[in-house]
């Protein structure tokens, strides 16, 4: 199990990385984020909506009510321009991260 450290660290960008391409609900986003991991990432969609609410707040993502016949009504979010912003330096900052680990502990399968 990762660290709940790493966990929290990483699913800001995880979120914003799901809504990119097109507006996604919470249920949907925590059950992409345990299907693309194999397992190893699993978010309780409850937990995931105070967090959803914070970058709302921020102006990274953007919430909207929709209801469809005989569904129950849903907030999608999608991924603001300051979202795509964000999203790309988290990317830049994982991936500085992971290159700086490989190099000391040779994590990388070559």
């Amino acid at each position: 199990m990762l660290d709940k450290e790493v966990k929290r660290g990483s699913t800001e960008m995880l979120i914003l990385a799901l809504v990119e391409d097109r507006p996604r609900h919470g249920y949907e986003i925590a059950k992409l984020i345990e299907e693309r991991s194999d397992g190893v990432l699993q978010f309780h969609p409850a937990s995931l909506y105070p967090l959803l609410y914070r970058l709302e707040k921020r102006g990274l993502i953007k919430g909207t009510w929709i209801e469809k016949a005989g569904q129950r009504r849903r907030r999608f979010y999608k991924l603001m321009p300051e979202g795509k912003k964000v999203l790309n330096e988290q990317r830049q900052t994982w991936a500085d991260f992971f290159a700086a680990l490989d190099r000391v502990a040779k994590i990388n399968p070559a």
